[in-house]
């Protein structure tokens, strides 16, 4: 069985960039431009992992989606790599902190796919 993967990111170049990454690596790829559908396809599809950028409608949407998710028992252990450009966009420096920021990574685009791959396989595994 394959694993699915949730892309939330505004960028539908990026998207597909990763979704040609990701599918010959074997994952599902389901994506949302925004973080409301995000939200609702985690609530739907279950994906084994969500790669969720920060800056889309608002400079911090992703913030506020990965802490809603997280808020839900039953999606709440689902993981999550943010892949973002904020830092450069704002200057200022994130680190993953579950207090802070409720999330398994954060990432910052650009992003080698091989990095991205070995993150992935680190919480879901190779397919």
């Amino acid at each position: 069985m394959s694993h699915k993967i949730l892309i939330v990111d505004d960028d539908i170049d990026l998207v597909e960039v990763l979704r040609i990454v990701l599918e010959s690596h074997g994952y599902d790829v389901i994506d949302a431009q925004d973080g409301d559908r995000g939200f609702r396809l985690v609530e739907k599809e279950k994906p084994d992992l969500i790669i969720l950028d920060v800056m889309m409608r608002t400079e911090d949407e992703g913030f506020y989606i990965a802490e809603k998710i997280r808020s839900q028992p039953d999606i709440a252990n689902i993981p999550i790599i943010i892949l973002t450009a904020v830092c450069q966009q704002t200057g200022y420096q994130y680190k993953k902190n579950d207090d802070v920021l409720p999330v398994d990574e954060f990432i910052e685009k650009p992003v080698m796919p091989k990095t991205l791959i070995k993150l992935i396989q680190k919480y879901i595994g190779k397919n």
